[in-house]
């Protein structure tokens, strides 16, 4: 039995060598950067110190969690962190397919090239660099006000006002990512079978009814797993761009767990208390990834397992 495993493995090693060495730097970088790193979550239980080793510190349970729970922070980084997360959710999900549902339609491959680029060009521009647009845009002389101030609204300065912050994330973010995101759902369209549009077209379907009963029924198995893989990240609000924009004047609107755990780790260097932040976010990840997952598989059969 043992010489029977060994010899398959050996032939299967042998007939798919390149691609297990294809996928192993893969491998090493999630062993190396998200496995590995898992051994400081502990630090949310302990008293940590820098000059004493993990398991030499104090333990302290489940104190840092409690803090957290106590804090005058809690409320509004949780609330911040859901309504720019539900936000991007619900505005910026669609818009990726609405593009892709698009570009399926034209018919002029230079038309569509052109837009393809042009959509795709902004995910290469770097967060600093987007973010440094956003901040010039946005100040009282800058394009946003210039466009405001055409159709007879006052001047302002944007990054100022915590009402503005959130719609200037979140469409911001959509900008950044809508071509890179429908690529997914392109290729997806490309999987469609061409014989259900003859079928639709011979019934008398025109292209709204083949939209919907031909081309979204195709493709929602790939919606369904990005909707599950967003609702899995819905607490993950990445703390780069925040740091960017943010200021003391709009805390109240864009301060979120993120940044929260940055300033307490990094500037007040209260590791085991912003170990226990995140531990927190990414558990709430954990469990709505599952709830999403099994409520997908009760209603449409479909899920990542």
């Amino acid at each position: 039995m043992k010489n029977d495993f060994l010899v398959r493995h050996k032939k299967d090693w042998q007939r798919n060598k390149t691609l297990y060495l294809m996928v192993l730097p893969v491998l090493l970088f999630y062993i190396c950067f998200h496995y590995k790193p898992m051994y400081g979550a502990l630090m949310a239980f302990f008293d940590y110190r820098p000059a004493k080793k993990l398991f030499e510190c104090d333990f302290v349970g489940l104190e840092n969690f409690i803090r957290f729970f106590e804090s005058p922070y809690f409320g509004r980084v949780v609330r911040n962190t859901l309504a720019i997360s539900i936000g991007s959710l619900i505005i910026g999900f669609p818009a990726p397919i609405i593009l892709a549902l698009m570009l399926n339609e034209v018919r002029n491959m230079k038309f569509k090239r052109i837009t393809q680029t042009l959509t795709y060009l902004p995910h290469f521009i770097s967060t600093i660099v987007v973010c440094g647009m956003i901040i010039q845009f946005s100040l009282s002389d800058g394009l946003f006000n210039n466009i405001i101030a055409f159709f007879g609204g006052e001047r302002q300065a944007l990054l100022q006002n915590p009402s503005l912050y959130r719609p200037i994330y979140i469409f911001s973010g959509i900008w950044q990512g809508v071509g890179w995101g429908s690529i997914l759902y392109l290729a997806a369209l490309s999987g469609v079978d061409t014989q259900l549009y003859e079928a639709a077209m011979i019934d008398g379907a025109g292209k709204w009814r083949q939209v919907i009963h031909v081309t979204l029924p195709g493709i929602m198995p790939t919606i369904i797993i990005q909707l599950i893989l967003n609702i899995g990240s819905l607490m993950s609000v990445g703390y780069e761009k925040t740091l960017n924009l943010y200021n003391e004047s709009i805390y109240e609107t864009a301060d979120i767990i993120s940044t929260y755990v940055y300033r307490m780790g990094i500037g007040g260097q209260d590791w085991s208390y912003s170990a226990a932040v995140g531990l927190f976010n990414s558990v709430i990840n954990c469990i709505l990834l599952v709830v999403a997952n099994k409520m997908s598989k009760k209603l449409t059969e479909t899920g990542l397992w």
